[in-house]
């Protein structure tokens, strides 16, 4: 009997691991597929490329500021009917996307997108220490790393199959498909959450509109602070009206930020978790990736320029090079499983970010006309430092939150990934101002290689902090 009901438990959480990898693919392939849209969005919609990338932006502001409210609420009214629930706003989003007549339709279909990913993105941590017992979540935080990573390789050639066979309408569809698939799947494959031993306390209103205006500001203001003029422009407008909009944007964002996190500071169970950046290890943890994200995007966003650019790559060589990164980082995730619990995170992750910063600087320093080995050798370095880095961390901020704040967790966690790759975009975009693109992508790895070295810092100082 005892081994029926173990095989019976063990089929219940293969099927629940299979929802939440659609899932992952659902929301991993729409980013990216995205960037490689833009152009024809502006194209058909009659739009200039810089208001197109609203599209995006879209997306990533509202999936940014609604991730921690979702979190709460699925700690609140349960990880699965969030989960579900996000899966169906996206699908209809998708469904929006696909008919829109205009830019504003679109971005607005697009933000609707994001409020379905982040109540997608903030349950899955929590989900995942629901379905594995506590010596397998290791593995299942693996997985979810994997399909991420695998996803990212298989995103732009999907797109340009796409794209080259039909308009960018058709990459919407995969989550048109997807999404009604992750929610009746989910729900009956999706745990419930574990009873808490006291009601949840509601979840004030003002609060969720806080949240959303704290990260709406900030972002709008640095992304502003880091445009170019565009040609074009009003002759008449005051020299730096822009950038005094966007300090005032920023200053504004963290006054509300500072108001916003005073009130949780009275919360019980705050929507912006204060109670778990308490802790230290977590604390320490979630500096580590924000640093470690905001370096993977600098070196993503540098590296396109430098193949094409400064070495003279053909588009085949170059996507073939720079799936290395994230082939790498799957080979070593068999052994990162095994490893952790068997040495702390706070070692595992410092070496991993070493190897980040060994592998940017190594690219950083290659002369104008490098070979191939070397490119490979400079990729493969990332990723395996980067796959080493992830989630023994991932496993240290799931783990170090109490169980009924396990959505607080895992929203946290997802928050860390968005802010960190805000911030290397915008460090970015600066570099490219203040150096031109093909210098400036030589000194965004050097910058990557920087904030991949204080990640490691951070990361050590976990050791004082039992991690």
């Amino acid at each position: 009997m005892e081994s029926v009901t173990h095989a019976a438990a063990a089929r219940q959480r293969r099927r629940a691991a299979l929802t939440l990898m659609l899932g992952i693919v659902c929301t991993a392939l729409d980013a990216a597929v995205m960037s490689l849209a833009l152009p024809g969005i502006a194209r058909d919609l009659g739009v200039s490329a810089a208001d197109s990338v609203w599209v995006v932006n879209a997306f990533q502001l509202v999936a940014l500021g609604m991730l921690l409210p979702c979190a709460a609420l699925g700690d609140r009214w349960g990880y699965r009917r969030v989960y579900m629930a996000g899966a169906a706003v996206f699908a209809l989003a998708c469904a929006v996307c696909i008919v829109a007549p205009s830019l504003p339709v679109l971005a607005a279909a697009r933000g609707l997108q994001g409020l379905g990913a982040a109540s997608m993105m903030a349950i899955n941590g929590a989900l995942l220490r629901l379905i594995y017992p506590r010596e397998l979540l290791a593995r299942g935080l693996a997985i979810n790393t994997a399909v991420v990573a695998f996803t990212s390789v298989c995103g732009p050639p999907v797109a340009a199959a796409v794209l080259s066979w039909t308009s960018w309408h058709g990459l919407f569809v995969p989550g048109l498909v997807l999404g009604p698939a992750v929610a009746l799947l989910g729900a009956t494959a999706l745990p419930a959450n574990a009873p808490r031993a006291a009601p949840a306390p509601a979840l004030p209103v003002a609060d969720v509109l806080l949240n959303m205006a704290m990260f709406s500001l900030f972002f709008v203001g640095v992304h502003l602070a880091g445009e170019r003029p565009t040609h074009g422009a009003d002759p008449n407008a005051l020299p730096g009206a822009s950038a005094w909009l966007a300090v005032l944007l920023v200053a504004a964002g963290v006054a509300v930020g500072v108001f916003h996190v005073r009130r949780q500071l009275r919360r019980p169970e705050p929507l912006f978790p204060v109670d778990l950046l308490r802790l230290p290890v977590f604390r320490l943890s979630m500096c580590t990736s924000v640093c470690a994200f905001g370096a993977q995007t600098l070196a993503y966003i540098a590296l396109p320029f430098l193949l094409f650019e400064g070495w003279q790559r053909t588009p085949g060589e170059a996507g073939l090079l720079m799936a290395i990164w994230p082939l790498a980082l799957i080979c070593t995730l068999p052994l990162v499983t095994r490893l952790i619990g068997r040495y702390p995170s706070s070692i595992l992750g410092a070496l991993g970010l070493g190897c980040l910063a060994l592998g940017l600087v190594v690219l950083a320093l290659l002369p104008s006309a490098p070979t191939l080995t070397a490119i490979a050798v400079g990729m493969a370095l990332c990723g395996l430092g980067y796959g080493v880095f992830q989630s023994p961390n991932n496993h240290t901020i799931l783990t170090a939150a109490p169980a009924q704040r396990a959505g607080a967790a895992g929203g946290m966690l997802s928050s860390a990934r968005l802010t960190g790759q805000s911030v290397g975009a915008v460090l970015m975009v600066a570099v490219f101002n203040l150096a031109g693109a093909q210098q400036g992508s030589v000194h965004g790895l050097w910058l990557g290689a920087v904030l991949a070295a204080l990640a490691a810092g951070f990361s050590l100082m976990r050791l004082s902090s039992k991690s």
